[in-house]
């Protein structure tokens, strides 16, 4: 398993948390409500990185 380095921008991730929280645990990031879109998502699991950053 690969080793998760949180972004150093902490306004940026203070943000990020907000409006994941704001969706419900969804991926802002997504169009979708779906299982594999709640943060983390299923890219992020599986390795594919992040797409919020």
């Amino acid at each position: 398993m690969s080793r998760v380095i949180k972004n150093p921008d902490e306004v940026f991730v203070r943000n990020l948390k907000k409006r994941i929280k704001n969706n419900n645990g969804y991926c802002p990031c997504k169009l979708k409500k779906k299982p594999d879109n709640k943060c983390p998502c299923r890219d992020f699991r599986e390795g594919r990185g992040c797409d919020c950053g």
